[in-house]
Formats: C-alpha cells, sequence, structure tokens
C-alpha cells in the first residue's frame, strides 16, 4: 500500500471522484480529528448527497421487488448476469428516466394496495351478510313504536326453543334464520322497554349481538351488490397488474439504475471525508502499490497536487489490506477472508496454505465420480455463469481445484461412486467385479491404519512448515533466541523422538532436551536475577513447557486423523447404498437409489470436507505463525450486484 495525499481545484472535484471511482483502487481515509495547522480552516462536505442517493436507491430497489412480485423472472441456473456498456452505466439521463419508472411503478403498486384494502372491506362485509341471507326484512329497520328487533348468534348447540324458554316470561318472539358449524343466528322481536332483561336473559346462553348499520335493503340484495363491487374491483385490479406486468421490460433498466447508485453512493461517501475550502478539496488515502501508474495517468489529467509514501510502521494497525495472488492461488482468499485478514506487516497465507488445502480436501472425499462432478459444476459455473461476487468467484475455481484432487485419490482407491460399478456388473451378470478399472493402491476399507500414519505423516509436514514459516518471521524481526529455543528446539525434538522410536539414534533426541533446558533457563535469568529464582523458574518453565508442548504437538498431529475418518466413512456410506440397490436385483432400481444414496452422501461430504479442511488451517496451521487483524481495503469503486460493465 502506498499513502495518498491530494489536494485539487474544488470545481474538478465530481470528476476527480468519478475517475477514482472507475479505477477502484483508491481508499479515503476519515480526516484526521486534528489536522495539520494548514488544514485547519477546512470543511467536511455535508453528507446530504449520500443520503440522496441512498433513498433514490432504496424507490429503484423497492420497485425491483414489486415487478418480481407481479412480473417474476428466474435466471437460468447457469445463466450470465447481462451486460451494459459503460456508458449506459453511468449515464444521468438514463437514472432520472428510471427513478420516473420506478415512481409510476410504485403507485401502481400502491393503487393495487388501496384496492386490496377495499377488497378486503367488502370480503369482510359479504361474510357478515351472508347468515341473514334468508332474512327477508330491511336492514334498516329500526323496530315499531312499541317494539325493537336485535339480531346476534348464540353458540351452534344452543337451540332457538332453549331461547324462547330463556325469554317466556319477557313475551320476546325469537326466530331462527341460519346455522353453521360454530353459531346459530337468531332475530329476537321484543318490547322496547324491556331491552336490558332481554339482553340479561341472553347473556346467559354466551348470545353475542350483530349490528348491520349502514345498509339499507335486504341481507340478499346487499349480497348481489357486494358481490358486483367485488367484481369491479377484481377487473380494477387486473388492470393495475397488467400495467405493472407490462413495465418488466425495464428490469434490466431499473438493475443498471440500482448497481449505478451503488457506486454512486460510494463516490459521495468518500465525498463526505474530503476536507474542503471555497475553492480547494483535500484528502488522504490509500491506494495499491501496483496501480500507482494508472493513478498517476489519471490524476495528470487535472489541478491538483499529490504525493505517494511508504506508511510507517506505527501506522500498520490502520494500513488497509488487500490479498494478491495468481490466478492459482487466488482462490485460497475465500477460505482466509473467512477466517481473518493478515496484518499489514504480517505473512499471506494462501501460497503457503494452497497446496495443503487442497490436497487434503481431495484426500477426504477421494472418489473419481464425485471429484469429476466438482470438476464440470465447476467448469460450466466459471464458463456460462462468469460468477462475480465477493464470495462465488472464489468458490467455484476452488471446487475445481478441489475436484482434481478429489479425482486423483480416487483413482489411487479405485472409488467411482463408491464400488458403483462393480456393484452394477454383479446386478447384470450375478458376480461382482473385485476391482474396477485397476487395483487400488490403497483401500479405504482395509488399509485404514496405513491411511491414519499417512494422515498423520501429512499433519507433521504442515506443522513442521507453519513452524518454519513462524521461525523466519521470528528471524526477519531480529527475535533470534526466541527462534532457536522455539521452533528449533522443537524441530531437534520431535525429530530425535522420531529416531529414537525407530532406534536410530538418541543423540538428536538428548540434543533437543539441552535445547529446550537451555531456553528455559534462559528465560528465568530474563525474569529474575536472583540464582535461586532463577533454578526454581528453569525447572518449574522447563516442566510447564514440556507439559504444555508435548500436549499441543500430540493433540495437533492427532487432530490430522480427520483426514482418515472422513475418507473412511463417504466410502463405507458410497458402499452401503450400493449394497442397498443391489440386494434388489434390478438394473435400474440399483442405479436409481445408488445415484440417490450417493447424491446424498456427495451433499454431506462437499460441505463437511470443506469445514474440516478449514478447521485444519485455521487451528493447526495458522495457529503457529499467523497475525491477523488486517483491515480490509475498500476503494472508491463500482460494485454491481444485477449487472457486468462492459
Amino acid at each position: 500500500m502506498k499513502k495518498l495525499r491530494l489536494i485539487a481545484v474544488r470545481s474538478q472535484k465530481e470528476a476527480i471522484l468519478q475517475d477514482l471511482m472507475l479505477l477502484g483502487c483508491v481508499e479515503v481515509s476519515e480526516p484526521a480529528a486534528e489536522p495539520p495547522e494548514e488544514l485547519s480552516r477546512l470543511r467536511r462536505g455535508s453528507g446530504e448527497a449520500a443520503m440522496e442517493r441512498h433513498a433514490e436507491q432504496t424507490k429503484i430497489l423497492n420497485a425491483l421487488r414489486v415487478l418480481d412480485q407481479y412480473a417474476p423472472y428466474k435466471r437460468g441456473l447457469l445463466e450470465p448476469r447481462p451486460e451494459v456498456s459503460r456508458d449506459r452505466f453511468l449515464d444521468e439521463e438514463a437514472l432520472a428516466m428510471d427513478l420516473a419508472t420506478a415512481d409510476h411503478i410504485l403507485a401502481l403498486d400502491g393503487e393495487i394496495r388501496s384496492v386490496n384494502a377495499r377488497e378486503s372491506r367488502e370480503r369482510a362485509a359479504l361474510e357478515s351478510l351472508q347468515p341473514w341471507k334468508d332474512m327477508d326484512l330491511d336492514l334498516a329497520f329500526k323496530g315499531t313504536k312499541t317494539c325493537d328487533l336485535l339480531l346476534g348468534a348464540l353458540p351452534a348447540a344452543v337451540t332457538a326453543m332453549e331461547a324462547e324458554g330463556a325469554l317466556a316470561e319477557l313475551a320476546a318472539d325469537v326466530t331462527e334464520i341460519s346455522v353453521d358449524n360454530s353459531d346459530r343466528y337468531i332475530a329476537v322481536l321484543y318490547r322496547r322497554e324491556l331491552r336490558d332483561e332481554v339482553l340479561a336473559a341472553l347473556r346467559g346462553l354466551n348470545f353475542s349481538q350483530v349490528t348491520l348499520s349502514g345498509m339499507t335493503g335486504t341481507a340478499r340484495e346487499n349480497i348481489r351488490l357486494t358481490e358486483e363491487r367485488l367484481q369491479a374491483l377484481a377487473a380494477e385490479k387486473a388492470e393495475k397488474v397488467e400495467l405493472l406486468a407490462a413495465e418488466s421490460g425495464e428490469r434490466l433498466a431499473l438493475q443498471t439504475s440500482a448497481d449505478a447508485l451503488n457506486g454512486l453512493i460510494t463516490k459521495e461517501e468518500a465525498a463526505e471525508r474530503l476536507l474542503n475550502s471555497e475553492s480547494t478539496f483535500y484528502f488522504e488515502g490509500w491506494t495499491t502499490a501496483p496501480e500507482v501508474s494508472k493513478l498517476t495517468q489519471t490524476l495528470e489529467k487535472y489541478d491538483c497536487a499529490w504525493e505517494l509514501s511508504d506508511p510507517e510502521p506505527d501506522e500498520y494497525a490502520d494500513v488497509p489490506v488487500q490479498l494478491r495472488n495468481s490466478k492459482l492461488i487466488a482462490p485460497m482468499n475465500m477460505v482466509t477472508n473467512m477466517y481473518a485478514l493478515p496484518a499489514y506487516d504480517g505473512v499471506d497465507p494462501n501460497p503457503l496454505m494452497w497446496f495443503f488445502f487442497i490436497l487434503f480436501y481431495g484426500m477426504m472425499m477421494a472418489d473419481m465420480g464425485y471429484g469429476l462432478v466438482m470438476i464440470i459444476i465447476a467448469l460450466l459455473a466459471i464458463k456460462k455463469a462468469k460468477p462475480r461476487g465477493p464470495t462465488v468467484r472464489y468458490m467455484f475455481p476452488l471446487m475445481g481445484l478441489c475436484g482434481i484432487t478429489t479425482f486423483a485419490f480416487g483413482a489411487a482407491t479405485s472409488g467411482f461412486f463408491g464400488d458403483f460399478v462393480p456393484q452394477l456388473v454383479g446386478v447384470i451378470r450375478g458376480t461382482p467385479l473385485e476391482y474396477w478399472p485397476w487395483k487400488p493402491l490403497i483401500n479405504p476399507l482395509q488399509d485404514a491404519v496405513s491411511i491414519l500414519l499417512g494422515a498423520l505423516a501429512l499433519g507433521v509436514c504442515q506443522i513442521f512448515t507453519g513452524m518454519a514459516i513462524s521461525m523466519l518471521h521470528k528471524f526477519k524481526k531480529g527475535q533470534t533466541l526466541d527462534a532457536v529455543f522455539g521452533e528449533i528446539t522443537w524441530y531437534v525434538i520431535l525429530i530425535g523422538a522420531v529416531l529414537a522410536i525407530l532406534k536410530i539414534s538418541p543423540i538428536v533426541l538428548i540434543l533437543g532436551g539441552v535445547l529446550l533446558l537451555a531456553g528455559s533457563a534462559y528465560g528465568a535469568a530474563q525474569a529474575t536475577k536472583s540464582p535461586v529464582g532463577i533454578v526454581v523458574k528453569t525447572v518449574t518453565g522447563l516442566i510447564g513447557t514440556i507439559y504444555n508442548s508435548v500436549s499441543g504437538y500430540f493433540s495437533d498431529i492427532l487432530s490430522y486423523s480427520r483426514l482418515m475418518a472422513l475418507m473412511l466413512a463417504g466410502a463405507v456410506i458410497a458402499q452401503v447404498f450400493n449394497t442397498l440397490g443391489a440386494m434388489t436385483g434390478n438394473v435400474v432400481l440399483y442405479i436409481i437409489i445408488a445415484m440417490v444414496g450417493n447424491g446424498l452422501n456427495f451433499a454431506l461430504n462437499i460441505l463437511g470436507c470443506f469445514v474440516h479442511d478449514m478447521r485444519l488451517q485455521c487451528l493447526e496451521f495458522f495457529g503457529r505463525f499467523y497475525e491477523d487483524g488486517g483491515r480490509e481495503f475498500r476503494p472508491v469503486g463500482i460494485s454491481t450486484n444485477y449487472i457486468d460493465i462492459v
């Protein structure tokens, strides 16, 4: 990274920011809390423009959601994103037209929601009228001079005769209108002065009063009018929906403007961090060293002054980090980004992890059929869909690389969807093949111990690699004794232990013990000057170091047994499903059962192997040397969700 300081003519601010957005290699930093004296009179931007751009983008995204609701469009699985020219992408006039289109779509959606609300009210009214459709009485009837009419519902279990009995002493007349599964609807004619007594008597039967106010004519007439209004509303709604569907041709334009606003929002947010005077503006930021020449060519077109400098060590905590590797190694960014970015003065783990990650994945998956499927999926996705997202652009290349090692280990174990072919031959001719098409170099079910030892050996290799990186990093920082009494000592001890176990020579192990004792004594001497204290701390430090390190190295190396466990589990599950299919004795049924089972096994393992592989890298490998804490580089640039820019 290079630190950038720039001051330019304010009238050229928009043009400079747009060019920086198109370059995508400059991050504008927050201004210092206490700027230098010569900059103290400059002021920050208001931020209103960014808020306006956010509001515009929200409007367009809402319009797109409405289109997806009323005129859905599903992209094919491998369909690439549409391509749009840069001129169209940056066209402000087109953006204004798309905002007008979004307003029109949202207005139509508002009208449809209004129709829906009216429909809900009419349907509620229709539902309330249905129980009374057989009552030939004007709903506006208010009673006579001496009598009144009460409409209501009783529980269905209560009969009209029970209601009459409850009202017998009040000389009220009860007429049953209708009944359904839950309620019995009745009309009660009673003397007006006895209203309170009638309600009290009915309340004991769980009576609930029904009010049909604001209606004239019979219930049947009102039902007919309500149904006519519902038909009119349905026609109005269909017309609005048709108008909305006609706007589906604007989907690409709206998507283009939504993506364009991503860039404009980034630009306006960067503008908020600028310091302004009446005639100039100033900012500090970061740019990537490989793009310095492009940046210089761009800035030379404007009336501005700038300087580039290397960050000082005390600035490293604030320097952003961008991982940059070859196309072969770049897919590992997906793994590192999931964990944490390295510190600016740390080590990029991708070139060091690449070989181990892909090798371990292939060993755990270990099947030619699964490997072919992974390679085919990766190639189709890369060629057809052209993934561009921050994760998927690395996911499919990484899947393809892991598919190659999966195929290679599958060839070594003679696995093709487990033992699919030998079992198929057995179903066809009655006698299964022993191997297909060749005898495996190693059989997971018979040579589990050999595979376990191989997995542990690979673990030792990776741990030794991590120790070597840590040692070199310490030498680079001038921490020579830490490296000698740390990684070098344990190199000697571990190698000496292997030589002693193999009965070759115990001398190396003894040398390691001497180094361990010297390291403990050195640490004690650094902590205290008392001779007794040095002896005590040397002994206690030696015991603690032996216990912690031996148990730590043992458990770390043992973690690599998961390579064997997943290889064995995948092979066994595949074989079980193939055996279940073969038990039918029917070729078609065998193929169906075996493929369904292998599909489930593949889906389980493609994720499981990734999780366990990542665990080995992040815990066992990174723990040796990795220094995280890097801050992601966020340049002013263009980020698209819907389209690709030509």
